[in-house]
């Protein structure tokens, strides 16, 4: 058991009369180090202040894919953790794993809290006021930064989104036209008294036509329109060049007309023309809403998927279905000149996070496009790897300096400005794959390309 004379000689008791150590020991217990054990974890809440006594402790954060060792505590009276002592979230700042056999003092971060409230209540308020400020103004930062952010990317959104919906409302503008001109011209042919059997023979004439979807030379469709409006205009027909390019396009030609004009007669074949050329026209808007109408339909589907934001959190999920849904996203950077590859192979569905994947996914894309300065080709590959899923990104930017590599999947590193990227740095992009799902993520230049390669076990483990 650890004794009040133990304690009192180490500096970082100095000023403590005996009885307050002895409550601190009340307070707290004592732990033994066992070289290779786990005393407390980085990223865990630090619950606990650990004062070491003897032996000692390795300190070690996780940088990039290593594990890498910050620090050793083997002089009495070096701490760590506590920090709920003073902010409620406060976390550790790394790994303890004991290196030599030797005893701690766990004291719980509220009992500090009280002996340092009633020993020190001006520095308590001091520590207090300065970590609430600093995160205060990481909070601050961090949500302008997302904010702006979110807005580059709701503004491309919008723009994807907007090209349909704009394609949609001229449609529907127009068919208020043809629509119209489609019924006057069957009140003409009433009119002229035209008969249900001359209506029939030319409803059969109308279906011989077929609308020409395939690519056509543009001197060809200029000759079928020339001698159409010719046709018509020696016909006395109106709107001779109005009338002819819906209905070269719709595959009539000269001996069509002439079968229309014996089916209708003179005088019937102006409004004939007029409602054959309008209903093809009308058809024709009709397929254009429902294009735009599926588009507007696949973008929102996007969405909801990348977001997940109609799903459970964790789920048996399809990698490829997240990285289209993250392309869709961004797809208002790739039409900058990104062309696209993709090597998609039959790999099983894992079991993970849906929409914490999707952020990397589209934060390795935002990164891939602004290496390329929005120009170039992106790779993107998915392959089993035994019981792991592996996804590779690559891009034919410059790659990343030795010293910037180094350093990318650090905490707060950053070379891009506000505004620039996903606000999803690739130290955060680690936690999710590394922490999160159990995988890993590594970044390497090879053959030309910048690769970021990430790999994911099947079946996931709890986060």
């Amino acid at each position: 058991m650890i004794t009040v004379a133990e304690l009192r000689p180490i500096p970082l008791f100095d000023g403590l009369t005996a009885d307050q150590v002895r409550s601190l020991i009340d307070d707290g217990e004592e732990v033994a180090i066992v070289p290779g054990e786990v005393l407390f974890a980085e990223g865990d809440h630090a619950d606990s202040w650990w004062v070491l006594v003897d032996g000692s402790v390795q300190l070690s954060r996780r940088v990039g894919r290593e594990e890498v060792v910050v620090r050793h505590m083997d002089v009495p009276g070096r701490w760590a953790g506590g920090f709920r002592a003073w902010d409620d979230q406060g976390v550790y700042l790394a790994t303890g794993r004991g290196a030599e056999p030797g005893r701690m003092l766990r004291v719980p971060s509220e009992a500090l809290r009280d002996r340092a409230d009633a020993w020190f209540p001006f520095a308590m308020n001091l520590i207090q006021g300065l970590y609430h400020t600093a995160r205060s103004i990481e909070s601050t930062v961090r949500q302008r930064e997302s904010l702006v952010t979110l807005g580059t990317l709701s503004a491309g959104l919008a723009h994807e989104i907007n090209n349909p919906a704009a394609a949609a409302t001229r449609a529907v503008d127009s068919l208020q036209s043809s629509t119209g001109t489609l019924l006057v011209s069957l009140r003409r042919l009433a009119d002229g008294e035209t008969s249900a059997a001359q209506f029939a023979a030319l409803d059969d004439l109308r279906l011989e036509l077929r609308p020409i979807h395939e690519v056509r030379d543009p001197l060809d469709v200029a000759d079928a329109e020339e001698a159409l409006a010719a046709w018509l205009e020696g016909h006395d027909v109106g709107d001779a060049w109005g009338l002819a390019a819906p209905l070269a396009a719709a595959g009539a030609d000269v001996a069509w007309c002439d079968r229309v004009a014996g089916a209708v007669g003179a005088s019937g074949l102006d409004p004939a023309l007029r409602w054959v050329a309008s209903t093809f026209a009308t058809v024709g808007l009709l397929e254009e809403v429902k294009e735009s109408t599926r588009r507007i339909s696949e973008l929102v589907a996007a969405v909801k998927s990348f977001s997940q934001m109609d799903r459970g959190s964790r789920q048996r999920m399809t990698v490829t279905e997240g990285i289209e849904s993250s392309l869709v996203v961004l797809a208002h950077k790739l039409k900058q000149g990104v062309e696209v590859e993709r090597d998609y192979t039959d790999v099983p569905q894992i079991e993970a996070y849906a929409g914490e994947l999707n952020q990397v996914w589209a934060n390795l894309i935002d990164n891939a496009v602004d290496a390329m300065a929005g120009s170039g080709r992106l790779r993107i590959s998915t392959r089993a790897d035994g019981d792991h899923v592996l996804v590779e990104l690559a891009d034919t930017g410059p790659g990343m300096p030795e010293d910037v590599a180094a350093r990318a999947f650090e905490a707060f590193f950053t070379t891009k400005d506000v505004g620039k990227g996903t606000g999803l740095g690739l130290d955060i992009a680690r936690r999710i794959v590394v922490e999160r799902h159990g995988g890993s993520i590594e970044y390497l230049r090879e053959g030309g390309e910048s690769v970021f390669r990430v790999r994911l076990p099947v079946e996931g483990r709890e986060g």
